[in-house]
């Protein structure tokens, strides 16, 4: 049976790698941006770019109506957002889905620090990222 890949599947490995490795040493109870800085030293040291408070526009009808800051986006492919408790997982899913939406990359992690260290990967295809070979840009999935 061959193997098919997910999208990313090497980064978005070694970034949950790099979120173990903060849950290990840091566990939980700290601010969200501890765990921001943490990870971006952790994602560094394993080789990755990490551009932290990436800021991308958002459109309305066509029009820039603001911009929205992004946690951090890794290897300019993956995009990842922290929290600091399970509680905001449901919140934080639904706001990684809409930052993929508004950029052309198509995976982001979700991570959380809570109780338990969590985290959800969501994919994100749409109209920005449809190719020429006829995809109709619109197939969303959370994984």
């Amino acid at each position: 049976m061959k193997h098919i890949g997910l999208i990313g599947e090497a980064l978005t490995g070694s970034a949950i790698g790099a979120f173990y490795a903060v849950y290990d040493e840091l566990g939980s109870g700290f601010l969200e941006h501890i765990y921001v800085a943490a990870l971006q030293r952790e994602l560094c040291r394993r080789g990755h770019d990490v551009a932290r408070e990436t800021s991308v526009p958002v459109f309305f009808r066509g029009e820039r109506i603001g911009l929205q800051r992004l946690d951090m986006v890794v290897d300019q492919q993956l995009v990842v957002e922290v929290k600091a408790a399970e509680s905001a997982l449901d919140y934080g899913s639904k706001q990684l889905f809409s930052y993929l939406r508004a950029t052309r990359l198509e995976v982001g992690l979700l991570f959380s620090f809570g109780a338990k260290p969590v985290f959800k990967r969501v994919v994100c295809r749409n109209a920005l990222k449809a190719d020429k070979a006829g995809h109709d840009g619109h197939d969303r999935t959370q994984v």
